[in-house]
């Protein structure tokens, strides 16, 4: 009798021209809404506590020609279950072992130019020399990226769920309504009376930003040309010799980012502290495909295991904005594969390897939060003023003789755990070792760091684990009689041009990043 009584209710309000949101929930976009932009997320707050079935369906329906553009079923869990933490959403099934040995990719990856969405391709679909992954979880395509993401369907916090639909699907100038099942969710404890067509009807946009538009603007609340960071991403060509921005207004931003083929692209947020991207992503709920292993060398299969992931991009600037994974486990807060990337005033939060970096990279006054090995991957990277702060090893850096590793100038580590910890280790990985990895220290401050300094070392023929000038919170020189065999402590004379040289961001990437601004 409730249903059809709220059901009633909704339908008089349409006859009547007047839309209204279902009794007790206010809806985003509400009922009625008008120029909705086709990434906007489905958002219901309730008056009560509500909590997510194990069963039911979301529907979207194209409201001018009654045809199901997309759903959503709950009873098909989001993914493995990973280990959460903070404020993670909740995962899915246990993860199985796998089946077969994965090996690195025998042929280099393929980055060209494609068009596969959601729209024109079912998510799952194998790219590279991966296999199909017969699991059933829920799976979309992000950023063209066709094996596709687990995702969840539904995420609760407090009294507000928000609905993440099929990336791609909804498209301008339409008009759409939402249909949801009683038993998706319960109120209190209580049934969920179910939304019914007609009770949740928007329009989206006539069109897209105009055809020069270079500068894009994200708001999580509707107001701009795109609610997702992923929207305005998408909406740039591959490759784009122009320049873009894409400015993120303030707010929250629960959404896996994937993008790949970028170029000449700044992303940058209105405060740091205000514009917070995150998700709950790990290796464990994105892994790598049953046949292929993922790794920092160039034409390998990509990761999708970041809650944040430039692929195969050049030029392209961060500034302003944090960008967190919520979960343990080999997560990373942002994966940067590509070439000459520029990361100002950037949080990153992740657990181990929070930050991966593949290619040249520069960051000033930046912050690398996580939990071990929190600085990953073959470099180059040149950190300015920068804030690190870990559980465990900082780094494990896994640069070839072609390029530098991990160069910090008058940056703070600082150690978070109960014991002190090192700054890098390069132990045997893959029955290989990382001979010419390197890490070279300028005036940086160092806390609750172990006496050795450093870490493992598998094969130290042509290591660099340099320092110089290392400080004490207090400024006072810090006690190096104990470090580890394996580094060196650089002379102020005798190796004056070298600490220059390191000093310097254009000689140690290649390329001058003060000059890309």
């Amino acid at each position: 009798m409730k249903k059809i009584f709220a059901f009633t209710l909704a339908l008089a309000a349409v006859a009547c021209g007047k839309p209204s949101d279902p009794e007790g929930i206010a809806l985003f976009p509400s009922n009625g809404a008008k120029n909705v932009n086709p990434d906007t997320r489905l958002v219901l707050t309730f008056a009560g506590k509500p909590a997510l079935g194990t069963e039911g369906i979301i529907r979207i329906f194209d409201a001018q020609t009654g045809k199901q553009v997309d759903s959503l079923d709950l009873s098909i869990p989001a993914g493995p279950r990973p280990r959460s933490r903070r404020t993670a959403a909740p995962g899915g099934a246990p993860v199985a072992p796998p089946a077969i040995e994965a090996i690195y990719s025998p042929t280099p990856y393929p980055y060209a130019t494609t068009d596969f969405t959601n729209r024109n391709t079912v998510p799952g679909t194998p790219s590279g020399e991966a296999m199909r992954d017969t699991a059933t979880y829920q799976l979309t395509i992000i950023g063209r990226f066709t094996d596709g993401f687990h995702f969840h369907p539904v995420i609760i916090r407090d009294s507000v769920a928000t609905i993440y639909p099929h990336n791609n699907l909804l498209e301008y100038g339409k008009k759409y309504y939402v249909t949801i099942d009683e038993s998706v969710f319960t109120v209190d404890s209580t049934a969920f009376a179910g939304i019914g067509p007609q009770a949740w009807v928007f329009s989206t946009k006539a069109a897209g930003p105009a055809a020069d538009a270079r500068k894009l603007t994200v708001s999580a609340d509707g107001t701009g040309d795109f609610n997702t960071v992923q929207g305005a991403m998408d909406a740039i060509p591959d490759f784009s010799a122009e320049k873009w921005e894409v400015f993120v207004k303030n707010g929250q931003y629960e959404e896996i980012v994937y993008f790949r083929n970028k170029s000449n692209v700044s992303i940058v947020g209105e405060s740091r502290d205000g514009v917070h991207v995150f998700y709950a992503n790990s290796e464990v709920f994105n892994p790598h495909p049953i046949n292929l292993k993922t790794n920092e060398w160039p034409g390998t299969f990509p990761s999708r295991r970041a809650a944040f992931m430039a692929d195969n991009c050049t030029d392209v600037r961060f500034e302003n904005l944090t960008i967190e994974t919520t979960l343990y486990g080999q997560a990373e807060g942002l994966l940067l594969m590509g070439e000459r990337y520029y990361l100002k005033n950037v949080r990153v939060i992740g657990s181990g390897d929070a930050l991966q970096v593949n290619g040249s990279a520069y960051f000033v006054d930046c912050e690398i939060n996580g939990a071990g090995d929190t600085v990953l991957g073959r470099g180059a990277a040149f950190f300015q003023h920068c804030l690190l702060t870990s559980n465990g090893t900082f780094m494990w850096i896994r640069n070839t003789r072609a390029n530098h590793g991990n160069i910090f100038v008058d940056c703070t580590f600082r150690a978070t755990g109960q014991r002190p910890t090192n700054l890098a280790r390069a132990p045997r990985n893959n029955l290989a070792g990382y001979p010419y990895a390197e890490a070279v220290l300028i005036n940086c401050t160092l806390e609750n760091i172990v006496p050795e300094g450093w870490g493992e070392v598998y094969d130290a023929s042509n290591l660099h684990y340099w320092e110089f000038n290392s400080k004490n919170p207090d400024g006072t020189l810090v006690d190096v009689s104990k470090r580890s065999k394996d580094s060196r402590q650089l002379d102020a004379v005798k190796d004056a041009e070298l600490i220059a040289n390191y000093s310097n961001p254009a000689w140690v990437l290649n390329w001058n990043p003060n000059e890309s601004q």
